[in-house]
């Protein structure tokens, strides 16, 4: 069993949507910003490292505009000789540049010409970049302390308000000074402003086999006030397609739906939070637009209070008031009883957003797939309660040892209805099982299973739901339900993404930056092998049941004329006819003689012309015989 990993806490990542807790919700109103750093050291071993690292930017420029393009995202090249000003120039009148560093892109929000910009600058950056930047002199270690310095200011002064800020440093190199130098201190010193300004620092190796102990171990954990014992070392492959993926980042690492405290006793209480167990695609909305001006329409509500006479109906007074104004009225005894707005949202808000523990069931009461509601997944907060994740840390373990599921009431928003629900423990995948890095986005915790209703449940008679189509016996139709348990597995819609969706990007890039891309939507499903695996033992039942499938017989293919179209059908000639040489000269006008087989050729030459032609001669030798005695004979 996995130990509870903060790697998987997502609490950095939510707020809370309850609305009387002000002091815990968290402020979202901010941008995320990204800024890349890379180390010019990486053209010593060879352009191609250099290439990949621009090329993980490169997809990560496309991937940000598609999805999020508000987000500030800039561009920084680390130990160079040269510091060229970028193409906004005045982007840095605020800003104290260090020697050996240079600006290619300050921390700006995306758009096409920056895309733009940065693709031509892909272009002969092969051939460039050792002349236009070139490597600090004389052994390609610049002032790191400096770097980061550089990287806060431009962070602090972006002129737009940050959420959430990352430093990214692509490089090579193990340690950026000697550890006996004084700059080799400095560098350590920086760490902690950037724990005191709240930036994440992220290194991303180059290589596979990066050594952090020399420097980047004791950085890192410094910058996130962390133990140095807890640091554990990274895939640098898995750390590399994590960053060219930020449209997949951003689809899963969201906000939470809601806060809520979860009661499992009288005096027993955790904080908790929960999210969409898959995340659903962010299609545009639909606009209304006058057909006069393209303008947008706009509707209003708007609450009208009439005063009418009784005997005529008219209206006599009219005014509008404001939705908070209004009421309710009834009857009730003879007389009228209004009811103010505020007073109903009162009753509507008695109870909080809540869950309550009712009991434990075994794991095999619940049905695999339940039709009811999409499921949602639950993990702890400490934000209101302390001690939440130990709390839940045991709950799970225990439920798992046990193969229990937890029954309970679940409130998740206010004016809601309470639902009976399932907390399903469910647990990472093995690292054995990985197939790539995205089955890392599904952590340890509980997946919230709505249970149906009396009225959610149908009874469907798989035997006479279609009794005109369906012809099979009854251990037809139990045969083929096992061969669907079989090839039935566990939906992760982390390993598939939306093909429409998926299309529509690929047609935006091809329209707007002008290039291709690659759909590789359905490259991580289940390999058919495996599935051929599980029905071999059962698939020698099928021809027991089943009667052997016969193949239709195959059609003849229509005749086509000259110019491509299908020839129409003609009726089969008889041998009387031939006898008759005026038909048989109308065939030879119409050209209809290669509808004849070949022992009518025969005849029509035997008994019309008295000749003869071997058996082996082709229908094409025979007509042209034909013609050419009709023609002598005429």
């Amino acid at each position: 069993m996995s130990t509870w990993n903060p790697e998987n806490d997502v609490d950095l990542l939510s707020g809370s949507e309850d609305e009387e807790e002000v002091a815990m919700k968290r402020d979202y109103h901010g941008r995320e910003a990204l800024l890349f750093v890379v180390d010019a050291n990486l053209q010593t071993a060879g352009v191609d490292r250099l290439m990949d690292a621009l090329n993980i930017i490169r997809t990560a420029f496309i991937s940000g505009i598609l999805v999020n393009d508000k987000d500030l995202i800039g561009l920084v090249f680390a130990n160079t000789k040269h510091s060229p000003l970028p193409l906004e120039a005045n982007a840095l009148d605020n800003i104290v540049m260090p020697e050996d560093c240079a600006v290619f892109l300050p921390l700006r929000q995306l758009t096409k010409p920056i895309v733009e910009h940065y693709l031509e600058f892909m272009g002969g950056v092969e051939t460039q970049f050792a002349n236009v930047y070139g490597l600090v002199e004389p052994d390609g270690h610049g002032r790191f302390d400096l770097m980061i310095r550089l990287c806060i200011e431009m962070l602090e002064k972006c002129g737009k308000k940050l959420n959430n800020a990352k430093i990214v440093y692509l490089t090579d190199v193990s340690t950026p000074h000697p550890s006996s130098s004084n700059h080799f201190q400095a560098a350590l010193q920086k760490a902690s402003d950037l724990e005191g300004k709240e930036f994440e620092f992220h290194v991303i190796p180059m290589v596979d086999d990066f050594d952090y102990e020399p420097f980047y171990k004791e950085f890192i954990t410094l910058s996130r006030a962390i133990e140095m014992d807890s640091f554990q070392v990274p895939d640098a492959q898995m750390l590399r397609e994590i960053l060219a993926d930020r449209k997949l980042k951003q689809d899963f690492l969201r906000r939470c739906l809601g806060h809520f405290s979860f009661y499992l006793g009288p005096n027993l209480s955790m904080s908790v939070q929960y999210y969409n167990y898959f995340q659903r695609r962010a299609y545009p909305r639909k606009v209304q637009i006058l057909r006069r001006d393209n303008s947008l329409v706009s509707t209003k509500r708007v609450i009208t209070v009439q005063k009418k006479d009784e005997e005529s109906e008219e209206v006599l007074h009219e005014y509008q008031i404001k939705s908070t104004g209004g009421w309710y009225s009834c009857n009730v005894g003879g007389k009228n009883l209004r009811i103010s707005t505020e007073q109903i949202n009162r009753v509507r808000n008695l109870h909080k957003p809540q869950m309550m523990l009712l009991g434990f069931k075994h794991r095999s009461s619940l049905p695999e797939v339940i039709y009811s509601k999409p499921s949602n997944f639950m993990y702890p907060d400490d934000q209101s309660i302390i001690g939440s994740k130990r709390l839940f840390r045991a709950l799970w373990e225990r439920c798992l040892a046990r193969e229990k599921i937890a029954i309970c009431l679940f409130m998740s928003r206010r004016k809601s209805i309470p639902r009976y629900v399932a907390l399903v423990p469910v647990e990472a995948p093995d690292k054995a099982d990985e197939k790539n890095y995205r089955s890392l986005l599904c952590g340890d915790g509980f997946k919230i299973v709505y249970l149906p209703e009396a009225k959610h449940i149908r009874n469907i008679d798989m035997y006479d739901w279609n009794d005109t189509g369906n012809s099979a016996s009854d251990e037809g139709v139990e045969f083929f339900q096992k061969i669907i348990k079989k090839l039935r597995v566990d939906y992760q819609p982390n390993l598939i993404n939306d093909p429409s969706l998926d299309a529509l990007q690929a047609n935006l890039l091809a329209l707007s930056l002008d290039f291709t891309t690659d759909n590789s939507s359905f490259d991580n499903l289940l390999d058919t092998t495996q599935q051929d695996k599980r029905i071999e033992k059962i698939v020698p039942e099928y021809e027991n049941i089943f009667d052997p499938e016969e193949e239709p017989a195959k059609k003849r293919a229509a005749k086509s004329t000259a110019d491509g179209a299908s020839a129409p059908k003609m009726p089969k000639v008889d041998e009387e006819q031939l006898k008759n040489l005026d038909f048989v000269r109308g065939l030879i006008k119409d050209k209809s003689l290669a509808n004849c087989t070949a022992a009518q050729l025969q005849f029509i030459l035997r008994f019309h012309f008295d000749a003869s032609m071997p058996k082996s001669a082709t229908k094409a030798k025979l007509v042209e015989r034909i013609e050419a005695s009709s023609e002598s004979a005429a």
